[in-house]
């Protein structure tokens, strides 16, 4: 099996509200819609943010749970602290709940956290190492 990741699915119970708060607010553009269905997000060469309805998924996948914090986190990587801050403000105007305010990291960094209408959590991080580094376009 190669060493990759082909799609990240997120089980959400409204994708209007995902495609609301993904494509509208953040203004991240959609790869295939299915309305009402799913909502599939590019984001990387080969990785596509998959934003699937609880019943479709459910038929499929069988029962999904909720209650408390996901116990996963996305991140969304940038190059400088100013950038952390604009993106946790897009987000929240976009919708989402502030979970953590940006701060400087004791590994070195500068992050912060935001859930999405699902409560699916976001870091927006600043990682100055080379591995970091790598992550950015």
């Amino acid at each position: 099996m190669d060493q990759r990741i082909s799609l990240i699915t997120l089980v959400v119970d409204d994708v209007a509200a995902s495609r609301r708060f993904y494509i509208d607010g953040l203004a991240w553009r959609a790869e295939f819609e299915a309305p009402g269905e799913v909502l599939m997000i590019r984001v990387g060469e080969r990785l596509l943010l998959s934003l699937w309805d609880r019943a479709h998924a459910e038929e499929e996948i069988g029962a999904v749970t909720r209650g408390g914090t996901p116990p996963v986190t996305l991140a969304h990587n940038v190059a400088e602290p100013a950038q952390v801050d604009a993106v946790l403000a897009q987000a929240r105007t976009a919708g989402a709940t502030a979970v953590v305010a940006a701060q400087q990291r004791a590994w070195g960094g500068y992050s912060g956290y935001f859930a999405d209408p699902d409560g699916f959590r976001w870091e927006v991080a600043v990682n100055p190492s080379p591995l970091g580094e790598s992550l950015l376009p």
